[in-house]
């Protein structure tokens, strides 16, 4: 048996009152201060009801029994306590309950715990716009923002009426005359005649900068004696014209949307779009035949419907057919727009289609073949350019083959047997160096057939090791690049072995043998955010954490890769941060031989460089947060606290449940025109979380945050959910 109470609950005993006054003392009392939302503290509470984590809008409990039985109970409960049950329009079945009592809204959710345990959710919800519903008022329907309500009371429409003035005036709506209606909305006309029933009209004065449209009460009497009860805001005050907002699989849709779909896209042979308009029927069907007319569509008579609760219409232009369906439900007009391409219209895609493509490839091959000849053009410009003269062996070289005395930028590591260097001579000079140098000290060249103007392979062997080198024309330079056995240098197998005497020593003295001196991008002055060097991958990846709508960021990062090895890219960025300001923290401070970590402490704020090693790169990672400005912004979380930054692009509300709490975002929440993003302080961790969107299965993802930094998560309108770091 389920029984009832108010406030937290403990198990029943004496002992434990002075722990329960403790718990009540540390819970915030902010839900108290806004006098819109209930304070879910007060809610009634099942028998037995065990709290946990309370928020400031939300509060838990756990509940010996099933959810089956949990609800029903649950239910009987609230209505006891003066709490109405409603459901929102297309939302029949939902796995939350919604309930009113006054100007107060509460959500209630339920999950299984374990076999005989049940956990209840409460969460406040504000009532935008407060509309009363009638003591025995059944099948309610109501949607708290627009606001819409439809139910049925078994009372005369006299008495409806009367009770829908007294209550609206109480919570602050006043009698709409005509002439008000006409001064605000200019050709407005007021019809309050209708047959066996009754109507009215109301207004609410502006508030907080916001002005509530004006409602349409309507009360008609049903053939079984009951009254039928509908509030929704007035037609007038509904757009009278509609614009196309854009194309969605190449059909328009309006503006005014309260959801919206599709299937296919522009170039499909099928399309649809459906979803639901804030307007009349009769201002969204001239929408739609404009629309439809400016893209050659006839509309026809053949299968036409147009009925005051029914359109149906066909269209048809040179290559599809198109059939429009439109009906009002609730306060809304449901669209169903689909296109079918003829079959006359698929052949004439398909040759289309056709003829573009062997136009793509004629066109591609054509301007390969001008690139490849304007290639050849520019190299022999080069190659003339390049020096033939032979070459002399560079003094004082302590690599184990020759080198010529023009090598540039040389990079040789012994323990991988590998040379690498740029010489301004031409491929035939160095490719004659080398077969003249080797010959001479006894190495045998087996012939290649790679032996060209602009590139020469050449293998050599001699006493059982063996080397090659590629000579390429690179520009107005040669490239030269060698490996094999016989460039592996004893020293490096050496140091290579465990245990070997000096291992420490020369493991030094080899890295400071290869550590290469990177030079800075001059595109990359003090000015600019970050420092890269010249010698850098082809990949390149920037980013920057702000709020929609903003331009000034207040985290930005670079992540690029460094062909040299991860000591000459640490001394490069050690070098050109310190230029900058930035002062090295030995805080959490990783340095391992493939891997580094560091903390800094930049002019605008803290700041991480990370350095790692793949595929024979140094990969850079580096982030820097701007604190002043994250400040201003609200994103910077508590101390050693994670926070979550919520954003729904959507065009419907969206709910997100993460850490057993529920945050609803209402449609472009945390976008470019709303004040503040929804925000959530948690522990760092890795969080499981799930997103609801109205008209759309759940969806269940995984958030792993960190300590001292704030994470977006922002809802796609098809529900999904993209997290990024923000700070």
């Amino acid at each position: 048996m389920f029984g009832t109470t108010r406030g937290m609950l403990v198990p029943a005993r004496k002992h434990l009152f002075a722990v329960t006054l403790a718990v009540f003392a540390s819970v915030p009392v902010a839900a108290s201060a806004d006098p819109t939302m209930v304070n879910v503290r007060t809610v009634p509470r099942l028998e037995g009801a065990v709290d946990g984590r309370p928020e400031t809008f939300t509060v838990n409990y756990y509940v010996p029994g099933t959810v089956a039985a949990t609800t029903l109970a649950t239910k009987k409960l609230l209505a006891a306590d003066g709490w109405v049950q409603y459901v929102r329009p297309f939302e029949n079945v939902r796995s939350t309950l919604n309930f009113k009592r006054g100007p107060h809204g509460l959500n209630v959710s339920f999950r299984q715990i374990q076999p005989n345990q049940s956990e209840v959710n409460y969460g406040a919800d504000r009532i935008y716009a407060n509309v009363p519903f009638p003591d025995d008022a059944t099948d309610i329907i109501f949607n708290e923002r627009r606001p819409y309500l439809g139910c049925t009371t078994a009372a005369s429409v006299e008495t409806s009426l009367e009770f829908f003035r007294k209550e609206l005036i109480a919570a602050g709506w006043s009698p709409l005359s005509a002439a008000d209606a006409a001064a605000r909305y200019p050709g407005a006309t007021i019809d309050a005649s209708i047959s066996n029933g009754a109507r009215a009209f109301y207004s609410f004065p502006k508030r907080d900068g916001y002005q509530q449209q004006p409602i349409m009460l309507t009360l008609q009497r049903r053939d079984d004696g009951k009254t039928s009860v509908d509030v929704r805001i007035a037609p007038f005050a509904h757009p009278q014209s509609l614009e196309l907002a854009r194309e969605t699989a190449g059909l328009p849709v309006p503006n005014q949307t309260a959801g919206f779909g599709s299937e296919g896209d522009s170039s499909s042979n099928s399309r649809k779009v459906h979803g639901a308009v804030q307007a009349e029927l009769p201002v969204v069907l001239a929408f739609f035949r404009r629309e439809l007319g400016v893209r050659n569509c006839k509309e026809e008579t053949r299968g036409a419907v147009e009925t005051p609760d029914q359109i149906v219409l066909n269209f048809s232009s040179p290559d599809q057919t198109a059939t429009l369906r439109l009906k009002p439900q609730y306060d809304l007009t449901i669209i169903n727009l689909t296109t079918q391409v003829t079959e006359a219209g698929m052949a004439a895609r398909a040759k289309a289609k056709k003829e573009a493509d062997a136009k793509f490839f004629s066109d591609a091959a054509a301007m390969a073949k001008e690139i490849i000849a304007a290639d050849e053009v520019r190299r022999v410009e080069q190659a003339a350019k390049m020096s033939d003269a032979p070459l002399r062996p560079l003094a004082d070289n302590s690599k184990p083959v020759p080198l010529p005395e023009n090598a540039e930028e040389v990079q040789f590591e012994g323990a991988k047997g590998r040379l690498d260097f740029y010489s301004p001579s031409s491929v035939r000079a160095v490719a004659a160096f080398y077969r003249g140098a080797l010959q001479a000290q006894g190495w045998k060249e087996r012939p290649s057939v790679i032996n060209n103007p602009r590139m020469v392979v050449m293998d050599f062997s001699k006493g059982g090791k063996a080397m090659s080198f590629t000579v390429m024309q690179m520009g107005p330079r040669s490239k030269i690049s060698a490996d094999g056995s016989a460039l592996v240098t004893a020293d490096a197998k050496m140091a290579a072995k465990p245990g070997a005497a000096g291992d420490q020593a020369s493991s030094g003295a080899a890295a400071k043998a290869t550590v290469q001196v990177l030079e800075v991008d001059p595109e990359t002055d003090a000015d600019a955010p970050f420092p890269m060097p010249k010698q850098r991958g082809s990949t390149v990846s920037r980013g920057s954490g702000k709020l929609p709508g903003s331009n000034v960021p207040f985290r930005r990062e670079l992540e690029i890769s460094v062909p040299a090895d991860l000591a000459s890219v640490l001394a490069f960025y050690r070098t050109e941060l310190g230029k900058r300001g930035w002062k090295e923290s030995a805080e959490r401070a990783v340095m391992q031989a493939d891997r580094v970590q560091l903390a800094f402490a930049s002019p605008d704020g803290p700041a991480q460089l990370k350095l790692g090693r793949a595929k024979d790169e140094t990969t850079v990672s580096l982030a820097q947060k701007y604190t002043d400005v994250a400040a201003k912004a609200d994103v910077i979380p508590k101390p050693g606290q994670a926070r979550l930054v919520f954003g729904n692009m959507g065009g419907s509300e969206a709910a997100v449940t993460i850490n057993k709490q529920t945050i609803k975002l209402a449609a472009g929440a945390g976008g470019p025109q709303s004040q503040k993003p929804p925000m959530l302080d948690l522990p760092p961790g890795k969080y499981t979380y799930s997103v609801k969107v109205a008209g759309r299965p759940a969806r269940n993802d995984t958030v792993e945050v960190t300590a001292d930094d704030a994470w977006g998560l922002i809802i796609a309108p098809s529900g999904e959910a993209l997290s990024l770091q923000m700070y």
